[in-house]
């Protein structure tokens, strides 16, 4: 029941897994373009995810706002001086209205996963424009706002459309336009991203967009999947979409977060140190 395009977003092939990596290993490939802006964690329960992120990971993510009519609010870890990881989910306290959704069909997750990533173009009309010649078509860019736990107000447009093209391994886009980034809070906890990579069956169409877009994401044949290494206080730890596993994983918890001791393999996409719902 529902537009089954909602569907293809709502049930991923498998839940988001976090695993600790051990300290050897090591990631290999080529920066991460300087526009990236954040990493999508979405969940069903949020306060579940943002309690199992601190449990693996060390760092407690800071309250980043609710977004007024969307039905969402969200918490934040930084990446860096201009972009950060976003954990978002339902806002219990403010229900979207009836017959309305959530953001990337969060209200359909029945899990949690890192779902998609933004980035922050030069201009968004031109970037959206690209996107949707070459086969990611975004739609035009609109406002959006929240209000911080300290009171400022935040304002920029997003590019976003549901279903998330190539299911979310091709980026949306964000203007911030007057507003300070998030990623600029100096009380912002913080990790690094070491790596981002993606899997797609359509890999070449995957690439295709991305280049247009500037950007050098690794992508390679298989199930729809992101994978980002952040290193952390207790260290490397991976995020997980699908089926991208690394390693072998032990004991599942009831959302989905894993832990693992064995080592990384494969590509990855090197961070330079810098780089939805907002």
């Amino acid at each position: 029941r529902g537009d089954p395009r909602l569907r293809m977003v709502a049930q991923p092939p498998a839940p988001l897994t976090i695993q600790l990596l051990p300290a050897a290993s090591s990631f290999a490939g080529v920066a991460i373009a300087s526009d990236q802006d954040h990493l999508v964690y979405a969940a069903a329960d949020l306060q579940a995810a943002v309690v199992q992120f601190e449990a693996v990971t060390g760092i407690r993510p800071a309250e980043g706002g609710r977004h007024p009519g969307r039905g969402t609010r969200n918490y934040l870890v930084g990446l860096g001086p201009s972009s950060y990881l976003e954990i978002i989910g339902p806002d219990l306290e403010h229900p979207i209205p009836d017959g309305a959704g959530m953001p990337f069909g969060i209200d359909r997750l029945d899990g949690a996963l890192l779902l998609t990533w933004a980035v922050h173009p030069p201009d968004i009309i031109v970037a959206a424009r690209s996107s949707a010649e070459h086969g990611a078509a975004l739609g035009d860019p609109l406002w959006m706002n929240r209000q911080t736990p300290t009171g400022r107000q935040l304002t920029w447009r997003i590019a976003s459309a549901i279903p998330l093209p190539f299911s979310g391994v091709t980026p949306f886009l964000i203007d911030w336009a007057y507003s300070v980034h998030p990623a600029a809070d100096p009380d912002l906890p913080a990790a690094r991203l070491v790596s981002l990579t993606a899997t797609h069956p359509d890999p070449a169409g995957a690439l295709e967009v991305l280049e247009a877009l500037g950007l050098a994401l690794p992508v390679t044949a298989g199930p729809v999947g992101l994978t980002a290494i952040l290193e952390t206080p207790r260290g490397f730890v991976a995020l997980h979409r699908a089926d991208t596993r690394v390693g072998q994983t032990g004991r599942k918890s009831p959302i989905g977060i894993r832990s693992t001791r064995r080592a990384m393999q494969g590509r990855a996409l090197r961070s330079g140190g810098t780089s939805g719902r907002a």
